[in-house]
């Protein structure tokens, strides 16, 4: 049985869950999860704007600190996006979340192109950043309603993949495009946005999410339960959820500082920019080609021992750059947080928000973790480097004593999974017979609380 503060219930009585490998669930899972996935990554592949913001404001004629401050409200608009895309998914589904923001999107960025008026641009940006992001949890609610919870870990772990390889790419592809015009930065990323749009409205189903058919645990006959009116209200009643979303934001905290502040500990020690960059390349040549490789393992593990596993092992690699070994340490620490962001992140930021919560309230539940996330990553620069300004390698230090706070908070919010007399799930090779059983009935297993 699930635990009793749970809210939404687990069907510990059916069939064990079957772990699969890589070829096995990509080959099993219904085209609109590969779509979902190639539309990521073509809309990172051409995710132009925030990297080249500064750039391309300076470039206008607009001051330095104008520029940061437009870069910033892209942000702000990312984070209040996803809040927004959550609640669009439990209301009108998925599918018209993804299709409304991203068109409205691709249809308003460009128009920065032909303002003058330093706060429209702003206004545009803002909502314009808070659009390109609202489909995120609306995505991610899909894929957790058509995969398997056992194969959700794996299936993520693509996700990521398919975001890290058009993020590597988008800054390479970007510089290309500004050599001929700047204009081609914004109508480069519409037309990403609207391939993407296209992709989703032609394969998703049409059916809206969370229908009548699917009920979370307040509607299960006999539960006990009261009913949950869905807002944001319920996500913010779950305590044990609002421990997650600390452990979470306090992860992305110290996640961000190897964009912050690695480069000034890197000038500190007397090297060369082109060292920061083998570090940064390090970390995207692990993520990409271990991550689906790693998730085959972790996809067996309860959702709480690889949360804390992956926030654990990113908190102690980040105080690893205190170490004074020079470029030995750098290495060292890089390849400890990377690790934790292998092990822990798909489900971290994927598959456990997905199955958190009842099914009413998945959107909500995913926009609440992509947005404090998001939170994390935007203040976490601002106080790593006035950290870093004041007490130096301390920093890092500080990064350890964060990643114990965001353990405890993981240790304490993360349900766990599955009860003690559970047998462990069968796995079977990559490729096995008979490994495609229950996909795509949101079988509640691994990764289910």
């Amino acid at each position: 049985m699930a635990s009793s503060d749970s809210p939404s219930a687990v069907d510990e009585t059916g069939p064990e869950p079957v772990h699969v490998g890589i070829k096995t669930v990509w080959r099993e899972s219904p085209a609109s999860v590969k779509s979902l996935l190639a539309g990521t990554a073509v809309n990172r592949l051409g995710g132009f704007i925030q990297v080249f913001m500064v750039l391309y404001m300076t470039q206008r004629g607009f001051t330095d600190t104008q520029a940061g401050i437009a870069l910033g409200v892209y942000g702000a608009g990312t984070v209040l996006g996803v809040l927004t895309g959550g609640w669009m998914s439990d209301r009108i589904g998925p599918r018209l979340t993804i299709m409304s923001t991203l068109v409205s999107s691709a249809l308003l960025l460009p128009s920065v192109l032909y303002l003058e008026s330093y706060p429209a641009i702003l206004a545009v940006i803002g909502v314009g950043g808070a659009l390109s992001q609202a489909y995120r949890p609306a995505s991610t609610s899909m894929i957790s309603q058509l995969i398997p919870a056992e194969r959700q870990v794996m299936i993520f772990a693509m996700v990521r993949l398919a975001i890290n390889l058009g993020t590597t790419a988008a800054p390479l592809l970007g510089a290309a495009l500004v050599q001929v015009s700047w204009d081609f930065l914004f109508w480069g990323e519409a037309l990403a946005i609207l391939v993407f749009a296209t992709v989703a409205g032609v394969t998703l189903p049409r059916a809206r999410a969370n229908a009548a058919g699917e009920k979370g645990a307040a509607d299960a006959p006999g539960s006990g339960a009261a009913v949950r009116k869905p807002s944001y209200l319920a996500v913010l009643a779950d305590g044990r959820y609002l421990l997650f979303l600390l452990a979470m934001f306090a992860s992305s905290v110290i996640y961000i500082q190897y964009v912050s502040t690695l480069p000034l500990t890197v000038k500190h020690l007397g090297l060369s920019t082109g060292v920061y960059a083998a570090m940064v390349a390090l970390n995207g040549a692990l993520v990409i080609t271990c991550e689906l490789l790693v998730a085959k393992v972790v996809q067996r593990w309860p959702a709480r021992i690889a949360v804390i596993a992956g926030v654990a092992l990113t908190g102690i690699g980040m105080s690893l750059y205190a170490l004074p070994w020079g470029i030995a340490a750098l290495v060292i620490a890089t390849l400890v947080w990377s690790l934790g962001e292998i092990v822990g992140y798909p489900t971290l930021f994927f598959a456990y928000p997905a199955q958190a919560g009842p099914p009413e309230l998945r959107g909500r539940y995913l926009g609440a973790s992509n947005s404090l996330y998001g939170l994390g990553t935007a203040v976490g620069p601002f106080l790593g480097v006035m950290l870093w300004n004041k007490f130096g390698d301390g920093l890092w230090l500080g990064c350890g004593a964060v990643g114990l706070l965001a353990v405890s908070a993981a240790w304490l919010g993360v349900r766990p999974t599955g009860t003690a007399g559970q047998k462990p799930p069968r796995t079977e090779p990559d490729g096995g017979a008979g490994s495609g059983e229950g996909l795509g009935t949101g079988t509640q297993a691994t990764v289910a609380t």
